[in-house]
């Protein structure tokens, strides 16, 4: 009976966190009302409270979810892996509403109140991690720093969709950071590394 209630529990937080990302990505923080939230999820307002104890706490709990959006398709590693996931968020940006939200909150939070690093420092560490496996492989120049490489590419990720959103609707951002890659890869990388590496669209296509 427990075990049966903690995973309704569960059900219930990611519907309601669904639903929220939903609605902020159509509406913006400032237009995303618990009753909304609740509306769309099919749940309560007692609900939702139970499970974040404000706007603010459903905002951070989808600007934190991002990587869960990407990861868990992902099947490369080392710089492949670093390169994949940068496409398969370009893919996922454009028609997920959870990563969406994720991503306008992040970048929109200071008007709302909030100053919240911990998607961009979980990113980076993300992307660390595979350059720290590209580094064992022997695939990093010597001169590489894998912190400042990765802190550099969810910066330059971070406008480039801002950039793209402007100019396309995001509708060019996955020409635009396979550009990004074109430029960067030969800075990083050993030539071998560079010629095994794909810049391929439809790598971001999985799932």
């Amino acid at each position: 009976m427990a075990r049966a209630t903690q995973e309704r529990a569960v059900r219930t937080r990611e519907a309601i966190l669904q639903a929220a990302a939903e609605v902020l990505d159509e509406n913006g923080f400032a237009g995303a009302s618990i009753t909304k939230i609740a509306e769309r999820a099919g749940s309560t307002t007692g609900a939702l409270y139970f499970h974040f104890k404000s706007k603010e706490g459903i905002a951070l709990a989808v600007m934190r979810a991002q990587p869960d959006t990407i990861v868990p398709r992902l099947s490369s590693v080392g710089l492949q892996r670093l390169v994949d996931i940068t496409l398969v968020w370009c893919w996922r940006l454009q028609r997920d509403p959870l990563l969406r939200a994720g991503v306008r909150l992040s970048v929109e939070q200071g008007a709302f109140g909030l100053q919240d690093d911990t998607s961009f420092r979980e990113w980076a560490g993300i992307m660390e991690e595979c350059l720290a496996e590209a580094r064992a492989e022997g695939d990093l120049l010597d001169s590489v720093d894998a912190t400042e490489v990765a802190e550099f590419v969810v910066g330059a990720c971070t406008g480039t969709q801002l950039h793209s959103q402007l100019m396309s609707g995001r509708s060019d951002l996955p020409e635009r950071v396979l550009r990004m890659w074109r430029f960067l890869l030969p800075g990083i990388a050993s030539p071998e590394a560079v010629s095994r590496i794909k810049l391929d669209l439809e790598r971001g296509r999985v799932g």
